[in-house]
């Protein structure tokens, strides 16, 4: 079948019936799912050693259910006369017709949101963002339940790598590709550790890893923070000595924020918090605050260009207040779309909770294993790519 393509129109109604008609055109209702991935063993009992000597299970290999994207998206924005280049659609094996309209809402919600591209002050010299596209493998060495970045030997998945870079750098030839391997370094897990804190920090040494295999592919060192009961304003500075190098950067991921809650009846309700992984936690546009100043004075004080600051985000709650999310210039900030599911879940989820609420750019993940445990093909580069606006950060688990 060949790929169809269209050209968007500049009200809302004629960019709804170009998009639906290619995309029926194009996505066959008769195509029959791939088989689907193996699915991720249930998380184990959580780990209490201080020192880790592997990571097989911890919180964050994903309780059912926990992290699936949100289907509540919706619709967003005004009428628009904003006109792009014709979009191809590609034919992709194993698509629904919902998955279909599900792109089609999200699409025209992005075009349609006078907020996008969020305007701010003109980007420093060094900036990555959004001269490239960050591509990144994310998990930990010590656990093969937590992502790709730990599931094969590293060489296996340096060079499964390269294919992803590859792929994407052909679907956008415009936008170079930047690598990146994106590391757990603070880890929420459900017991609470000699201080309580129900997070385990990885070693100085395990980060030094890393970065040794992102240097043999010129790559950039993200380095995420789940929090558990601790706080970003606790677990940051500890990372600072590594920040301060020019490749290093930060995610900071509110699922496995555990902030205290009124738990009970209004009368008799207690303040406490949950275990990582039992619910999806929380961070606050103050949390947030907190990371770029950090950042800013990280590039302001060692002269260095612009730090990358990823937060991941697949429920509204998961992100409060995020217009007072203050933008710096040294900082830029991507609000990641972080849940798995089918396509029409994870093109919802991106219209709801990434597009309903412009901060600077966006970032997609992708799951090899949790987006497939329905018989779905992973979404391709082109089909995230045809999203409005396009994510200029690209996570694999």
């Amino acid at each position: 079948m060949q790929a169809s393509s269209y050209r968007y129109f500049p009200t809302t109604k004629l960019i709804t019936i170009a998009l639906v008609t290619s995309l029926a055109c194009a996505m066959s209702k008769d195509a029959r799912p791939a088989p689907g991935a193996e699915e991720l063993p249930p998380a184990g009992p959580p780990l209490t050693t201080a020192e880790p000597q592997a990571l097989t299970t911890v919180a964050s290999s994903t309780p059912v259910g926990s992290k699936t994207a949100s289907s509540t998206a919706s619709t967003i924005g005004r009428d628009s006369a904003a006109k792009d280049p014709p979009v191809t659609v590609p034919s992709v094996k194993g698509r629904t017709k919902k998955d279909s309209l599900a792109l089609v809402k999200a699409v025209s919600a992005g075009l349609n949101n006078p907020d996008w591209p969020v305007k701010t002050a003109q980007q420093l010299p060094g900036s990555i963002l959004p001269g490239r596209r960050i591509v990144a493998f994310y998990g930990n060495p010590l656990s093969k339940k937590m992502g790709i970045l730990g599931e094969l030997p590293p060489d296996q998945m340096l060079a499964k790598f390269d294919k992803e870079i590859a792929a994407w750098q052909k679907a956008d030839p415009r936008t170079p590709v930047q690598p990146a391997l994106h590391l757990i370094a603070v880890v929420a897990q459900g017991a609470p550790g000699r201080d309580g804190k129900y997070r385990l920090r990885m070693t100085d040494s395990l980060i030094e890893k890393v970065a040794s295999w992102a240097a043999t592919k010129n790559a950039l060192v993200f380095l995420d923070v789940q929090v558990g009961h601790s706080t970003v304003q606790e677990e940051l500075p500890r990372l600072v000595p590594f920040l301060k190098r020019p490749n290093f950067h930060l995610g900071i991921d509110p699922e496995f924020s555990m902030k205290l809650r009124n738990v009970g009846k209004e009368e008799g309700a207690t303040r406490e918090r949950s275990k990582p992984g039992a619910r999806i936690g929380t961070m606050d546009a103050s949390d947030v605050n907190f990371a770029i100043g950090l950042l800013s004075d990280i590039v302001k004080q060692n002269n260095l260009p612009p730090k990358v600051l990823v937060v991941h985000r697949f429920t509204r709650n998961m992100l409060t207040n995020a217009k007072q999310i203050k933008l710096d210039p040294r900082v830029q900030v991507v609000i990641d779309m972080d849940g798995w599911g089918q396509p029409w879940l994870k093109y919802d989820s991106y219209r709801a909770y990434v597009e309903a609420e412009p901060v600077q750019f966006t970032g997609f993940k992708l799951f090899y294993h949790n987006d497939t445990k329905k018989g779905d093909p992973i979404l391709t580069p082109s089909e995230v790519l045809l999203l409005n606006p396009k994510p200029h950060y690209i996570q694999y688990q």
